[in-house]
């Protein structure tokens, strides 16, 4: 009697195909402790947001004064006045002393225009808006 390849395929899939769900149930948790063990190395996963390292302000001011610098020699270079490094060195660090990062007018108008649009949708759907100046300076203190 001779049997042709298909019937062999279909005999061997059906008699193995059993074995291997079973094989599959029982195997639980397996995936979870590949890697893990006696000689694993465990390690925590890297915090999502960390928090940024606290720079004091000297060296804040000196890394500043230094690319103003290198970009006051770039300007000169190319025929336009040299920058005023000291005024710019105050603008860029004004309100760090305490914390607390200068906010442009722009970012300000921008953000303070997202929650105008959000409260006209949350009066769409039926809820309270939210005061505009509170939740625009709640919203700019994340960038912080």
């Amino acid at each position: 009697m001779e049997v042709d390849n298909g019937t062999v395929l279909v005999l061997i899939t059906v008699l193995v195909l059993p074995i291997a769900a079973v094989a599959f149930a029982r195997s639980g948790g397996a995936w979870r402790r590949i890697g893990k063990g006696d000689f694993a190395i465990e390690q925590e996963p890297a915090p999502r947001h960390p928090e940024p390292a606290h720079v004091e302000r000297a060296v804040q001011e000196a890394e500043a004064r230094q690319m103003l610098e290198a970009r006051s020699y770039r300007l000169q270079r190319a025929g336009q006045p040299p920058l005023d490094v000291e005024a710019e060195v105050r603008k860029l660090l004004e309100g760090t002393g305490d914390g607390a990062p200068s906010v442009d007018d722009e970012l300000r108008d921008e953000v303070r225009r997202l929650v105008i649009a959000g409260n006209e949708r949350r009066l769409r759907r039926g809820q309270e808006p939210l005061d505009v100046e509170a939740e625009t300076n709640r919203q700019l203190a994340q960038f912080a």
